[in-house]
């Protein structure tokens, strides 16, 4: 079945539009369009609708790690192949990994834009492969076979993201658990999928690993004193929606919510 639950596109703050675009654009391959209000849009292929956009605030600080807010935004790619070419463009690009992943039911990139916003690159395993413990989906973290993943695409040729990615799931860092599994299930009317990671939460729809996550870990402050470089918004549709709707999410930011 189509997914009735997805996230469209989110809006970003960051300190100098030329610099988010000499990453987006020159080693993540996104093809940008500057717009009449100033800011910067990124699209998986020139005839698509804007996956980021990017606002500029010059001199804004990068985000304190100990506050809540974006934890990472995670860009899923169409194929495992596209995730081979994709890492074998960030080493030609020699541009800083934070880590490579198996989840079991992905495979991942982790690595960060120039303002320090965390980033997922990843790809889905097919859905009749992601691991089931006891009839409930099971996720892990374990290091990602990175030969096994580049022989997947065994052309040997470095790409950015291709035409088709797509704002796979948010994972945002919370001062309250609780209060974000409210407004998961509540607002959004996700379901959690996994309790296994210590203070974390992962929700979806549609029976997906997770379309949204949430954690604490190393989240010592409920706000940050000062605004800094970060996500403003995301957009979403919703299943059961009448109509189209803000919300204030976790972490002050705000979900555009529009009915699936």
């Amino acid at each position: 079945m189509p997914p009735t639950f997805r996230f469209l596109s989110a809006r970003l703050r960051v300190a100098s539009l030329d610099r988010a675009e000499a990453f987006y654009s020159g080693v993540l391959g996104l093809h940008p369009l500057r717009t009449a209000s100033g800011e910067l849009t990124l699209h998986p292929s020139p005839d698509a609708p804007a996956l980021l956009t990017l606002r500029e605030i010059p001199g804004l600080p990068p985000a304190p790690e100990d506050a809540p807010g974006l934890f990472h935004l995670a860009l899923l790619v169409p194929t495992r192949a596209d995730l081979a070419r994709v890492l074998r463009r960030l080493a030609e690009q020699r541009h800083p990994i934070q880590g490579l992943s198996d989840h079991g039911v992905s495979e991942a990139i982790y690595l960060a834009d120039p303002d320090g916003n965390g980033l997922e690159l990843y790809a889905d395993r097919p859905r009749a492969e992601w691991p089931q413990r006891a009839g409930q989906l099971v996720m892990f973290t374990r290091p990602l076979d990175v030969p096994l993943l580049l022989s997947s695409a065994p052309d040997d040729r470095p790409a950015g993201l291709p035409p088709g990615t797509t704002l796979g799931h948010v994972h945002l860092r919370v001062a309250d658990l609780a209060a974000a599994e409210r407004f998961a299930t509540i607002d959004l009317g996700l379901t959690v999928t996994t309790r296994a990671y210590p203070g974390a939460l992962f929700y979806a729809a549609d029976g997906y690993h997770h379309h949204l996550a949430t954690n604490t870990w190393g989240v010592r402050s409920p706000a940050p004193a000062a605004l800094h470089a970060g996500l403003d918004s995301v957009q979403a549709t919703v299943p059961g929606l009448t109509a189209a709707r803000t919300v204030e999410g976790p972490a002050n930011i705000s979900f555009e919510l529009a009915p699936a």
